[in-house]
This record gives structure tokens, sequence and C-alpha cells, in this order.
């Protein structure tokens, strides 16, 4: 398999679903500073023009986080990164929906990329607040699903890796305070020898 990734990205949380299951893949950097996500080779892979990104073996493309981390789970039972119920699925994937569109998109993007709400650079610290009230919201409500638990769900899973990555971008790319049950988790996630492999080979350690 071909891992398209960016450091510091999203795809930072489907790096360490790939180390947590252990088989060969290949890591391949899309430079976002270079803007090759907008450049061949890679948008005539994925037209997309985002990360992550997985090419198959059979040569499928498979994009976005969480069908990239569903596929993943599902080839590789045997790492257990699923609820083995029906509602342990519908559990996960309601989850996922809501960290990745919800905090990610609408939450994150906001702060990160503000020029893409407004187009007035007067009402871009508007734009930014409004996205740090929704990872507010959005971490709030995480804490309340963790509860005491380990793990989002109890036992590890692809959930995990999701908040991992927004709990990463909290504390070291937007000065976010986190609550504390998650400053739990990810202290957890942290010590995960996935975890620090996928960070040390982004070089973020």
């Amino acid at each position: 398999m071909k891992f398209f990734y960016s450091p510091n990205a999203c795809s930072l949380g489907i790096h360490v679903l790939l180390e947590e299951i252990g088989k060969p893949y290949e890591r391949l950097w899309v430079d976002f500073s270079k803007g090759a996500q907008y450049k061949e080779p890679y948008v005539s892979l994925n037209p997309k023009s985002k990360v992550p990104a997985l090419l198959r073996d059979d040569g499928v493309l498979v994009t976005e986080w969480p069908a990239i981390a569903w596929y993943l789970a599902k080839t590789n039972p045997e790492v257990n990164l699923l609820p083995s119920t029906i509602d342990g699925e519908v559990r996960t994937l309601e989850l996922l929906d809501y960290m990745i569109a919800t905090v990610h998109m609408r939450g994150f993007t906001r702060i990160f990329r503000p020029a893409m709400f407004t187009p007035t650079i007067a009402d871009e610290p508007a734009v930014k607040q409004t996205g740090r009230d929704i990872i507010d919201t959005g971490l709030k409500l995480m804490a309340q699903v963790l509860g005491a638990k380990a793990y989002l769900l109890g036992d590890y899973s692809i959930a995990d890796a999701a908040l991992f990555f927004l709990e990463h971008w909290a504390v070291t790319r937007a000065a976010v305070q986190i609550p504390p049950a998650l400053e739990g988790h990810l202290e957890r996630m942290r010590a995960r020898p996935a975890v620090q492999r996928a960070l040390a080979a982004e070089g973020l350690v």
C-alpha cells in the first residue's frame, strides 16, 4: 500500500492506524508548502487534492479519513480496531462523522484557513473565534463520551486515532485548552508505540 500524507495534517491519524496494524506500507509526502496537492502527479491520482489517501495494492485509491480508517479496520480484523457489535460500529461512525465533519472541518479549518470563510481580512478574527467555539463544544462532547473510560468506546478503536489528531492540533497548533479527561486520553495515546512511531516519522517529536 502507498500512504499519501502531509506532516501534522489530519493524515496523522491514519498514519497512527497504519503503525498499529504493522503491515508494510510506503509513505509518500505530499508537500503542502509547495502546493503539491494541486500539481502533478498527485492531482491526477487524487483530484480532491487532499490527504490522507491510500493506494491499495490492487491499484484502487481510497480517500476520506473515515473511509480509509474503516477500510483498514475491516481488512485487518485481528488488530481489533472496531467494536464487534453493530451498535458499536454505528457509534464509531457517529463519532467519526462528528469529529471529522464538524470539529475538524468546521472548527479547526476556520482557525488554520480563515480566508476560506470570508473575503474580508477584517472578519478573520471573528471567523477564528467561531472555529474555537466549535472546537470547544466538540471537545467537551468527546470528553463526555469518554467519561472515565480509557478510550472512547471502551476498547481502543479507529475513533481514538481521530480524537488524537484533534487533541494534538489543539495543544500544538491552535493553543486550545482541552478538557481534563482528554488530557488523559492524549497522554495514553502518546504512550502508544504506534503513535510514537508516527510522530517520529513526521518529524513531530
